[in-house]
C-alpha cells in the first residue's frame, strides 16, 4: 500500500537544512545576548557588593568571645 510518493527532493531537502542551520543560528545569537546580560548583571552586582562591605568598616566578623566586652562574655560573664 505504498503512494509512490518517493519521499522529499533533493531542493526540498536542501531547503529544509539552510532553515535548520538559520535556526541554530538565531538559537545561538539569542543564547550569546542573554549570556552577555547575565555577564553585566553579576558584575553590577558585585561592584555594588564590594562597595557596600567597604562601608561597612571594621575587620570582617568578629567572634563572639573576643569582641571585647559587648560579646558574649562581656554580657554573660559577671
Amino acid at each position: 500500500m505504498c503512494f509512490g510518493g518517493g519521499g522529499p527532493s533533493s531542493e526540498e531537502k536542501q531547503a529544509a537544512a539552510d532553515q535548520r542551520v538559520a535556526a541554530e543560528q538565531a538559537k545561538r545569537l539569542e543564547v550569546e545576548k542573554r549570556a552577555e546580560s547575565k555577564r553585566e548583571d553579576i558584575s553590577e552586582a558585585l561592584s555594588a557588593r564590594t562597595q557596600q562591605r567597604g562601608m561597612r568598616g571594621g575587620r570582617g566578623r568578629r567572634s563572639l568571645f573576643r569582641s571585647g566586652g559587648a560579646g558574649f562574655l562581656g554580657r554573660f560573664n559577671s
